[in-house]
């Protein structure tokens, strides 16, 4: 087929041109006619992306299907413009061997949308006592390994599993937690904690262990990349490791430079999230970090779960937003619309980078490259409606805000995958 007249965003630039398709590459780039029987679809006043890829998403199977499962997730995703995602392992059993990877691998080509790759988990049932099998999850499909929801406590393990990783070609992704200073704390550690009298968790807790990761990485001189950073002090550190040359790599959140612990004086448990919501200060620091580099990529931390996990107390509700629909469109209106980021460095941090990262296929639009697209009328403006969502997961916090840029059009290896449905 041939996309004509859409404007395409390149690593260098966007500009309108047409994208011939052939199999599962982009055969063709430039003003072209249609051969016989050649299908065309006029994509005039929309704009292509190298397909998104979110690396950091909870689908929730095996063992918690209930909140959401590959299938589902994989919906979801492609709703919100992905075509590649990769599955955190706290699942049940944690994905922490060959089995549960391979298992991983052959129910997301059943389901045949997305493109699905598993992260293994660092330890042996995410225990913090043993390294896991690295090299099998590997063999099976594994792209990465991390403990997410928690950080391995033992620094010798940590740098063993480092050093593990790297031999087998993989990096380590690490939620930054100390638990002893978190404490039992459910948001922030500031004014809106006192407010309402939810318990607090210091910001330390978090720049903590960001500190000794990259201090691990530059002992060791191997690679390490921080999971949704949250905190001011952590974007520093990451900007001051960056610029002593450590091989550290960050992402962050939609709600981490969208919101504010404000949020949660209205004690909507679609607030709670790991790390919470920090003050203004965090929010712009965050923000900054996307503009000059610190921060490579965009994530949704994707946390779907059953309203019976979210419609009870504060202190007592489940942590997570249900973001993969909307990490997309709140990015682009944040970030893009704003004049501060380009179409092409949007596509950096949500397409090339995490490519990059994890050493995945894809990430650009080129001749001769993966058929991988999504496209989206940006001049389109919607109110998110969690009844709309295709996950089973409704918890979100931007229920009834406006949003730019709705995807409409997406291609997996050249296949359609998503298309909107005209009224």
């Amino acid at each position: 087929m041939i996309l004509k007249g859409g404007t395409v965003v390149f690593r260098d630039g966007a500009k309108v041109c047409d994208l011939r398709i052939r199999g599962e590459t982009v055969e063709k780039i430039g003003i072209l006619t249609p051969e016989a029987g050649e299908e065309v679809r006029d994509l005039t006043g929309l704009t292509v992306f190298p397909g998104l890829i979110d690396m950091h998403v909870h689908l929730r199977e095996p063992g918690f299907e209930k909140k959401e499962d590959i299938e589902s997730g994989s919906r979801a995703a492609v709703r919100g413009g992905f075509t590649q995602i990769c599955c955190m392992p706290n699942t049940k059993p944690v994905t922490d061997n060959k089995v549960v990877v391979t298992y991983i691998k052959t129910r997301a080509g059943e389901v045949g949308l997305c493109k699905v790759h598993p992260i293994g988990a660092i330890t042996e049932g995410q225990e913090g006592k043993n390294l896991a099998a690295i090299g099998a999850m590997k063999q099976a499909g594994a792209v990465a390994i991390s403990e997410d929801g928690k950080s391995v406590l033992s620094s010798g393990l940590m740098a063993n599993a480092m050093k593990y990783a790297s031999d087998f070609g993989l990096k380590c992704l690490c939620h930054c937690e100390d638990p002893s200073l978190v404490d039992g704390g459910v948001v922030h550690e500031g004014y809106y904690a006192t407010l309402t009298g939810l318990k607090g968790s210091l910001r330390a807790a978090e720049d903590i262990m960001i500190a000794r990761e990259i201090c691990l990485a530059e002992s060791l001189s191997l690679p390490v990349h921080i999971c949704h950073v949250s905190t001011y002090s952590g974007v520093q550190l990451i900007r001051e490791a960056k610029a002593r040359g450590v091989r550290v790599t960050a992402e962050t959140c939609p709600h981490y430079f969208t919101l504010t612990d404000a949020e949660i004086a209205s004690f909507d448990t679609n607030t709670k999230v790991n790390p919470p919501l920090r003050e203004e200060k965090d929010r712009l620091a965050v923000l900054e970090g996307l503009y000059d580099g610190t921060i490579d990529c965009i994530v949704s931390d994707h946390a779907p779960h059953h309203a019976d996990d979210k419609n009870v107390e504060y202190d007592f509700a489940a942590f997570g937003i249900s973001g993969i629909e909307t990490s997309f469109s709140l990015s682009y209106t944040v970030l893009v619309k704003n004049g501060r980021l380009s179409l092409e460095g949007l596509a950096e941090k949500m397409s090339l980078a995490p490519a990059r990262i994890l050493s995945l296929a894809g990430g650009t639009i080129e001749e001769g490259g993966v058929a991988d697209l999504t496209v989206a009328d940006l001049g389109r403006s919607y109110t998110v409606d969690p009844a709309e969502f295709a996950s089973k997961g409704k918890n979100t916090p931007f229920a009834g805000r406006e949003v730019w840029g709705k995807v409409v059009l997406l291609l997996v290896d050249g296949e359609i995958k998503y298309e909107e449905k005209r009224a």
